[in-house]
């Protein structure tokens, strides 16, 4: 057998850069690069490692410089959404704040089910010299560091003790990595003594290794009984939640909605899985939904979840499926997701599930005057849509206003990236979407600082798209260092800054609970104590000039307009300065979303808050009709 002679972490980096997937026959390389901060934990191992790669111009994985370790988290995770989650990247730090600093982001990845490999350094195996540098010292475990952190975060966890162990670690992170129901975060520790350590490594370690991405076909006995449901069914609808655009079932499913006449509503990560003009479209589903996807998952008699982990906002906190006999049918590759609300459930590929309900209900189809009801319904949102995108608010513009300017300078296979704050929500019921890749909006974590870093991901996996970068004043302030990545690396984004001086979900949140937006403006604190002065003089757009962004200052929907053209046209990043009105509230999604209201107080706008609260509780109910 070929031996070759390689540190752990010279054969770590060549075997990820062997890995391939493979799905309907198309082949696609496992990672695309390595982004990296490097310390005392890794920089003598996987540093040198990758410095080795590039040297020798040998085939591996590319180098990207990051500037804070959640944020190339964030981004490897929006370059894997990007493509699917058949390729990904890969993360290094060093052990201390940068291995803890990307639990954020390891959090992220795992709750959204998007694959991303964590190489976090860590303390010595051989513990010649405890305590170390960083270490974290427990008197009861003598085995433990913060990389621990991780452990709950991630969905595969293993601490390279020795060389001997990497084959099969890897061979174990790979297979996770690769499994759409068992994907998300996964971390191999690597001891900084172990990095660097030397081993004679058999040759077929490091050759091209295929992974292949297979498409479960539903369980007969499951699909017959779904069958039985939706021939009985008079109003069905489907919800469409990320799994169809992953498993690249959106072309399934257009072929089986025009044929059955089912309309189609979706989450936040399902958006784009019709295009917004559909006759079967009826919108975003749930708490931040659309008043016509509502009005029809509250009519419904059966309803078919696509590739969807049914999360509160997407149930309106279990108030939204009105119907006493409601049944669902859960399609998903996830088995701990499709037997969801006691549904059918069909463990299998979106696409597969959808190719064979439509050959079995080939000659079944909704009740014609359904088919006009859904028509209806979703006109009258569409008109709604055209109002808010051009309301003429003054003197500040309204944030749909914002949507709307951005939406039109967009281009079909554009790319729209948000995460946190009122931008989601307005987004997911706003933002016309013409192509399965043109949203994304990070919402299973709603993780503030994503933005900046998912949309430069989002733009490495898809240079031939622009991709348009919608971030609130208090997630920029958290994380916007990537800026400096994109600028380094010429990768351009459109970043539109929207300035509302605070948290304006929060604030809108906690006004709704009778709260009264405490804590939520970016306030000067007054003579009296209080955080509600004066405008604090933070100036967002001479910060974002000051990381290497070209910077436009938008002081009216015109301008923005004019910004986002300019923006267009140019082949560097720039990021455009607009002030809204906090206040002016979207369209309403005539749904509801559970956060508890303080059972007593003193306040009357919270004892108000709490009656509207227990009044909109008495709705909620389980979902548990037998199948």
């Amino acid at each position: 057998m070929n031996r070759v002679r390689l540190t752990v972490a010279q054969a770590l980096v060549r075997f990820l850069g062997a890995q391939r997937t493979e799905r309907d026959g198309v082949v696609h390389p496992l990672f695309a690069g390595c982004f990296g901060i490097f310390g005392h934990g890794n920089v003598a191992g996987v540093g040198q490692a990758l410095l080795e790669l590039e040297t020798e111009g040998a085939p591996g994985l590319r180098y990207y410089q990051a500037r804070n370790e959640q944020g190339m988290v964030h981004a490897a995770a929006g370059y894997a959404r990007m493509k699917n989650r058949l390729t990904t990247m890969a993360c290094t730090s060093s052990i201390g704040p940068g291995a803890t600093n990307m639990v954020t982001g390891a959090a992220l990845a795992t709750i959204n089910r998007v694959p991303v490999l964590l190489l976090p350094g860590d303390t010595f195996a051989t513990k010649v010299a405890n305590p170390v540098l960083q270490e974290l010292e427990d008197p009861r475990f003598g085995d433990v560091s913060v990389n621990d952190c991780l452990r709950p975060v991630s969905r595969y966890f293993d601490r390279i003790h020795r060389p001997e162990q990497l084959p099969s670690a890897l061979l174990s992170a790979i297979r996770v990595l690769t499994d759409p129901s068992e994907t998300g975060a996964v971390t191999l520790a690597l001891p900084q003594d172990v990095q660097a350590e030397a081993r004679d490594w058999p040759a077929e370690l490091f050759a091209p290794r295929l992974w292949h991405i297979g498409r479960p076909i539903p369980e007969p006995g499951a699909l017959h009984r779904a069958i039985a449901l939706l021939r009985a069914s008079k109003r069905p609808l489907i919800v469409a939640g990320g799994g169809v655009i992953y498993s690249e079932a959106t072309e399934a499913l257009r072929a089986f909605v025009e044929a059955t006449g089912v309309p189609v509503a979706e989450t936040q990560a399902g958006k784009g899985a019709l295009a917004y003009d559909h006759p079967q479209w009826a919108g975003a589903i749930g708490a931040t939904g659309t008043a016509a996807a509502n009005s029809l998952a509250r009519m419904a008699d059966v309803v078919i979840g696509i590739g969807t982990r049914w999360s509160d906002f997407t149930t309106a906190s279990h108030t939204l499926f009105e119907q006493p006999n409601v049944a669902f049918i859960n399609i998903n590759v996830a088995a701990f997701d499709a037997v969801k609300h006691a549904g059918v459930s069909l463990v299998a590929d979106a696409r597969a599930a959808l190719e064979s309900l439509g050959a079995a209900l080939s000659d079944w189809c909704v009740p014609p005057a359904y088919r006009e009801e859904v028509a209806r319904r979703a006109a009258a949102w569409r008109d709604g849509v055209q109002r808010a995108y051009t309301l003429g608010h003054q003197p500040l513009p309204a944030q749909s206003e914002v949507i709307g300017a951005v939406n039109d300078a967009s281009g079909p296979r554009d790319v729209v990236v948000c995460a946190a704050g009122s931008m989601p929500g307005d987004l997911h019921k706003l933002w016309r979407t013409r192509d399965p890749k043109g949203y994304h909006v990070e919402y299973g974590y709603s993780c503030m600082g994503y933005e900046i870093a998912g949309g430069l991901g989002a733009k490495m996996a898809c240079p031939d798209r622009e991709v348009f970068v919608l971030v609130g004043d208090g997630s920029y302030l958290m994380m916007s260092q990537e800026l400096v990545t994109a600028v380094q690396e010429g990768i351009k984004l459109i970043v539109v800054l929207v300035q509302n001086h605070g948290f304006a979900s929060i604030g809108n949140l906690s006004e709704s609970v009778g709260s009264q937006r405490f804590g939520t403006r970016y306030r000067y604190r007054s003579p009296e104590g209080h955080l509600d002065g004066g405008l604090l003089p933070v100036d967002l757009a001479a910060n974002a000039a000051s990381l290497g962004a070209h910077t436009v200052r938008a002081n009216s929907i015109e301008e923005l307009r004019s910004a986002l053209a300019a923006a267009r046209a140019a082949d560097h990043t720039t990021v455009i300065h607009v002030e809204t009105d906090p206040t002016v509230a979207a369209p309403d999604s005539e749904a509801w979303w559970d956060v508890p209201v303080a059972e007593v107080a003193g306040l009357t706008s919270t004892q108000e808050a709490r009656a509207a609260y227990s009044a909109a509780k008495s709705a909620q109910r389980p979902y548990l009709r037998p199948s």
